[in-house]
């Protein structure tokens, strides 16, 4: 029985935890889902609300918003807001290994930003953090994210332009940044694996030499023995 309820936890067939919220961390009927929202008490994800909704929307309702806008200047715009956002985490609380802002309307899911850090104590850093900030005049609201794969909780209809649910859709639908800054952003985290690795490499060299010099004086200091 113990083996059958694991086999279940966060699934459709769970019938006491709620599914949605332990695939995409939010769901759309908040405290008054019928099902538990377990939340993680560790994580490396971690979920903010109430980043302002022009960021996220799409073009039509953006336009509404802010004033009519090209195709090019909104994702000028989007770019600009998700590097500040990415820099910042970084900078404060640690390296990021994936951020991904939500495009959906609906209210659990609409300016829903998740970032996923390298350590789980710089997401619990993060999050006692951004809970005492505001943005754009609005609070910050952060948890942490029961979310592990994001695959998971994207909509695969979305990502091949077959959603009919459009932007109210229950599951993530991703907005996606311009490539330049997607190089410059994770290019710079590959670099610094490649400086660690090579420091790794260049200390274990150096401790290799320093074995190699050990043994070398221990051969000369048995040999001086002997005559």
């Amino acid at each position: 029985m113990a083996e059958y309820l694991a086999s279940i936890f966060g699934t459709e067939k769970d019938k006491v935890n709620c599914s949605f919220y332990f695939k995409i961390g939010a769901c759309r009927h908040g405290d008054r889902c019928s099902r538990l929202h377990n939340k993680p008490t560790f994580s490396q994800p971690v979920f903010y609300n109430q980043f302002p909704p022009s960021v996220t929307l799409t073009a039509p309702l953006l336009t509404f918003f802010v004033g009519a806008v090209s195709d090019v200047e909104m994702q000028e715009h989007y770019d600009e807001f998700f590097e500040e956002v990415f820099t910042e985490m970084e900078e404060k609380y640690g390296e990021v290994e994936e951020m991904n802002v939500c495009d959906n309307l609906g209210d659990h899911l609409v300016g829903n930003v998740y970032v996923k850090f390298r350590r789980e104590e710089d997401a619990e850093k993060a999050v006692m953090d951004l809970n005492n900030r505001w943005f754009n005049g609005q609070p910050i609201h952060s948890e942490l994210s029961p979310v592990t794969d994001f695959r998971e909780a994207c909509c695969r209809q979305y990502e091949m332009g077959e959603c009919t649910r459009g932007g109210f859709c229950n599951f993530m639908h991703l907005k996606p940044i311009s490539r330049e800054l997607r190089r410059e952003l994770y290019g710079r985290r590959r670099k610094r694996h490649r400086s660690r690795s090579r420091s790794r490499e260049r200390r274990s060299r150096s401790k290799d030499r320093r074995r190699d010099r050990e043994r070398r004086r221990s051969r000369d200091r048995e040999r001086s023995g002997r005559f």
